[in-house]
């Protein structure tokens, strides 16, 4: 068994877990090479800027109602989208309609044929994976972020059984647009639906990011699923999320995991899902391990 501290938490490989009592508190050094279980994370996609540029939308702005229509705003094409995201990247909005028809909107930034799918907390915003979104999309990938049903300018529904056909949807978007391989990500449920959705769709799946992400979310139960992926995996999560509440499911994740390839980081900042790299004390380098790792799953 190895543990190594990082970022104030234990690293645990796909050869068994680390508890907290596993690590030497005196001790605090972060890792510079992976082990064997891990890709590499100094990979770099080149910045190339791709030839082609994402397709037009699928369809025009469509009247709906709102979830929160004190954060609903229209873009200058008309598409509505969530107040929390900057003037600059408006004109990226989009609507995606479900299978089950319910109009979601959504982010498409950058273009290419690598795909991303950033999937953000029940109960936030597509501005979650923002600030990761854009930066993924100026390296050259092709990002799409959805919002909720029930959330920011997606539509109002009480029909929540059915959140993983927000991934769907989403995942059908990057096809459309051009993507040949997606990676999944995704933050609490969002990155359960990525995983239920995820295996579903044809689309070879190059990696996995969990933040905080539970087994089972509501009726949706990720564990079949999780064992039938078998790309590289990194899981995140915090002890002091729920009281470890939120650490018992992703570990159940973990270990349900099909991928030979696979890291459990154990975040001492107490904080949830996208929160453990925008609040945390070591949560610039939690940021850059994340995209290391979705660089380096691609390559």
């Amino acid at each position: 068994m190895l543990a190594v501290p990082f970022l104030l938490a234990a690293f645990v490989s796909s050869t068994g877990c680390a508890s907290q009592s596993d690590v030497e508190p005196d001790k605090q050094v972060i890792p510079t090479t992976p082990v064997s279980s891990v890709r590499p994370t100094d990979a770099v996609k080149e910045e190339t800027p791709p030839t082609d540029v994402p397709k037009a939308p699928e369809f025009p702005p469509v009247q709906y109602e709102s979830a929160w229509p004190d954060r609903t705003v229209l873009s200058d094409k008309g598409y509505p989208v969530n107040s929390c995201v900057p003037e600059e990247l408006r004109s990226h909005a989009t609507t995606l309609k479900t299978s089950d028809d319910i109009y979601l909107s959504a982010l498409v930034l950058g273009s290419g044929s690598d795909g991303i799918l950033l999937d953000h907390e029940q109960g936030y915003s597509i501005c979650s994976f923002l600030d990761i979104g854009t930066e993924l999309a100026e390296q050259g990938y092709l990002v799409v972020l959805p919002e909720y049903r029930a959330h920011g300018a997606s539509q109002k529904t009480e029909n929540m059984k059915s959140i993983d056909l927000d991934a769907e949807a989403a995942l059908n978007e990057l096809a459309r647009q051009g993507a040949k391989r997606v990676f999944l990500a995704g933050a609490s449920c969002g990155g359960t639906t990525a995983i239920i959705s995820g295996v579903r769709q044809p689309l070879p799946i190059q990696g996995l990011l969990i933040l905080s992400s539970p087994a089972q979310c509501g009726q949706l139960d990720a564990i079949p699923s999780i064992k039938e992926l078998k790309a590289p995996s990194l899981f995140v999560v915090s002890p002091g999320d729920m009281n470890g509440a939120v650490e018992k499911q992703v570990r159940q994740l973990y270990e349900a995991s099909g991928s030979d390839q696979k890291e459990l980081l154990i975040d001492e900042s107490g904080f949830h899902g996208t929160d453990m790299y925008k609040s945390g004390e070591y949560g610039d380098k939690l940021r850059t391990r994340i995209v290391n790792f979705i660089n380096a799953a691609f390559h």
